[in-house]
């Protein structure tokens, strides 16, 4: 026994204590807020916005409900990507509530080709909206890899995607403000693209598995 204890003792000495990990929540609303105002610092710096489109927040409800919804979509998207990094952290009761909060919220686009939030119109129109919608997303989706893939995601894949997610959709729901509105261009030119930026997480994780193997 005392061999026994002396064994572990010497396992023990050399042992630095590790410092505990953040809580998920706070993590991800930090990668949250700090994603979202630098999209709406991006899209700022690289064009205007939209003459009109803040005060039409106030003026249309409509409007500020789609945005609201959006905003809501996003935030409980990524604490929903963020949990799924932890083991057990994600209920299968959160998830469906995200799902479903962004699946509302994209309905209101599709319900906009037939009865618009707003007057549809090209005013303000940006010609790079498509390319800007990924392009800005990809610092937030890199940062939030690299925050998550240190909790070891059990599914990786489904984990990268959601997050990759989660960023795509912030410079989809900003471009309502920064570019032209009209439901089938939202769709095509800032939704889609977002929502294709889960596609990228995919690579990121393939990555990431690839290389732990090695």
């Amino acid at each position: 026994m005392p061999n026994r204890d002396k064994f572990i003792a010497d396992l023990t000495d050399n042992l630095e204590p590790v410092k505990p990990m953040l809580n998920i929540d706070a993590l991800a609303m930090i990668w949250c807020v700090i994603s979202v105002l630098y999209v709406i610092a991006i899209i700022h710096l690289t064009g205007p916005t939209r003459p009109g489109a803040l005060s039409q927040l106030v003026t249309e409800p409509r409007f500020l409900l789609e945005t609201l919804l959006g905003l809501t979509a996003i935030i409980c998207l990524s604490l929903l990507a963020f949990r799924d990094a932890v083991p057990g952290a994600l209920s299968s009761t959160f998830m469906k509530i995200g799902i479903v909060l962004v699946m509302v919220w994209l309905a209101q686009y599709a319900i906009g080709l037939l009865s618009p939030a707003l007057q549809p119109s090209d005013l303000g129109k940006r010609p790079m909206c498509l390319y800007e919608t990924m392009m800005y997303s990809l610092p937030p989706i890199y940062a939030a890899w690299y925050l998550a893939r240190r909790y070891y995601p059990l599914q990786p894949v489904r984990t990268a995607m959601m997050l990759s997610l989660s960023a795509g959709l912030m410079p989809a729901l900003y471009m309502q403000i920064a570019c032209m509105y009209e439901p089938k261009h939202i769709l095509s030119f800032h939704i889609m693209p977002g929502v294709l930026m889960a596609l990228f997480g995919i690579a990121l994780a393939w990555f990431w598995q690839r290389d732990k193997a090695k």
